[in-house]
């Protein structure tokens, strides 16, 4: 009888020990899991917090335009330049305590060719935004890629325009397969998708074009790249596109007409079709350190002829978009 007791107290003993150890692994898993979610709550108030500080960036570079405006309506002089305080700089506005920091700079779009030009609003080929484009392409050595393809990709049918076009037939053979969009670029990004693009192509036709939701505004003659300015007419050398730079630095146009004076369009019969002197959209580039963590944002801005400004597109996929010299805002 004491043998099948102290049996019995033995075998409770190793109960209650793997009652114990199975507490504690039960404890340690919850921990590690309440561990997991502290993280990712702290993760995404943090992220939380820097989307908010970037959407602040964006409303200072909104009041950046509006006082760009607003100095043009004082100075009776509507017209936008890449010598003005918005354009040549990114700018430093630390955050309280020094907990962060937030860099934002305001891109210019007016100068770039608008890939949604190349439809009009009643479905039909624009011949002129045709021409530039094609001239655009040669200007920077794309050989590859052929405007009707372009043209294919935002017109709404699904014929091609020529034999250089590219349809569903053509993309629904990639692996995976995909159709054309058939309507606007939302996005230069799309670029990446059309038929015979590269990643080299890309890069290289990107600064130049740009995908915005109103087609017909012109291109901006004072911030246009000596390439868009090449695209205006096929005489345009790289030699004459480069010097009209170099004069507008000097002297920016205040008149349309003083652009097509210039000796170097002297016979060519430019005219002004196209050709304005103000920019209606940017791209507002802000990355936010805060918190050990980085946020990125670039907001695509529309100002109308009146000032008032509209937020029309964000993205917070893109990186490594800071382009120019930084500065402390209290410097500019």
């Amino acid at each position: 009888m004491r043998i099948l007791g102290r049996n019995q107290q033995g075998i409770a003993l190793i109960m209650v020990l793997l009652a114990m150890a199975l507490v504690v692994m039960l404890s340690a898993g919850m921990t590690q899991q309440q561990s997991i979610r502290v993280f990712k709550a702290g993760h995404y108030l943090a992220q939380q917090q820097g989307t908010s500080i970037a959407l602040g960036a964006e409303a200072f570079a909104r009041q950046i335009l509006f006082r760009d405006f607003e100095q043009d309506k004082e100075d009776n002089e509507f017209v936008d330049t890449l010598d003005e305080f918005w354009a040549k700089n990114s700018a430093i506005l630390p955050l309280d305590d020094n907990i962060g920091v937030v860099e934002v700079q305001i891109d210019d779009l007016g100068g770039r060719f608008n890939l949604n030009d190349l439809i009009t609003d009643n479905g039909e080929v624009d011949p002129l935004a045709k021409e530039r484009m094609t001239r655009l392409l040669a200007a920077l050595d794309i050989t590859a890629v052929n405007v009707d393809t372009l043209i294919d990709w935002v017109d709404s049918n699904d014929q091609t325009v020529s034999a250089y076009g590219a349809e569903d037939g053509q993309y629904l053979t990639a692996e995976p397969g995909y159709r054309a969009a058939n309507q606007p670029f939302v996005s230069v990004s799309e670029l990446r998708l059309i038929d015979s693009m590269t990643e080299e192509i890309y890069q290289k036709l990107k600064p130049h074009v740009a995908a915005l939701p109103v087609s017909g505004l012109g291109i901006n003659v004072n911030t246009a790249s000596a390439e868009v300015l090449r695209s205006l007419h096929e005489e345009v050398t790289a030699r004459s596109a480069e010097t009209v730079v170099e004069k507008r630095q000097e002297e920016p146009f205040t008149e349309i007409q003083d652009f097509l004076a210039l000796p170097e369009f002297a016979g060519l019969g430019l005219n002004a079709s196209g050709l304005v002197l103000r920019t209606r959209f940017f791209e507002v580039v802000s990355r936010i350190t805060y918190d050990n963590r980085v946020v990125n944002m670039v907001s695509t801005v529309y100002r109308n002829s009146e000032g008032e400004m509209q937020t029309v597109a964000r993205d917070t996929g893109q990186k490594n978009r800071l382009t120019k010299e930084p500065v402390n805002f209290s410097e500019g």
